[in-house]
């Protein structure tokens, strides 16, 4: 199985990690970027399954981000999650204009973000996706 495709846009480096280290510790090939605007040329470059983004980020916010990629036929089939501090909501409005499957309100756990994922891209809990270093987190 080729593994899954995430790409995990944040401007602050520890959720960057967190997520990323998360994700790639059970079986997913992870990009990152630094902020909206890289992200959106990842993602149309590289093509991921599935996109994590921060709401508040720099050049592009996360919500800009999701609605550029969705409105755009080489990305506006890719799922987002949003992750955002609590001081952030989401109107139906916003999220219409977008491809965000879900909000992960900060702070969250890297389990949430794991089970986040899998929902999304329907990946069970196989064995084969844990990775040994997994054991305990």
């Amino acid at each position: 199985m080729t593994a899954y495709k995430i790409l995990v846009c944040d401007d602050e480096p520890h959720i960057l990690h967190v997520v990323s280290a998360k994700l790639r510790n059970n079986g997913f090939d992870v990009l990152t970027a630094a902020d909206g605007a890289e992200g959106y040329e990842l993602a149309r470059a590289e093509q991921p399954h599935l996109v994590f983004t921060d709401y508040q980020m720099p050049l592009l916010s996360g919500l800009e981000l999701c609605a550029k990629l969705r409105g755009d036929a080489r990305t506006a089939h890719i799922p987002a999650v949003m992750l955002t501090a609590r001081g952030f909501s989401l109107s139906e409005a916003d999220l219409s204009h977008t491809n965000i499957r879900k909000v992960l309100v900060k702070p969250f756990s890297p389990r949430e973000v794991l089970a986040t994922a899998r929902q999304i891209l329907d990946v069970s809990d196989a064995p084969t996706l844990i990775a040994a270093t997994d054991i305990g987190n």
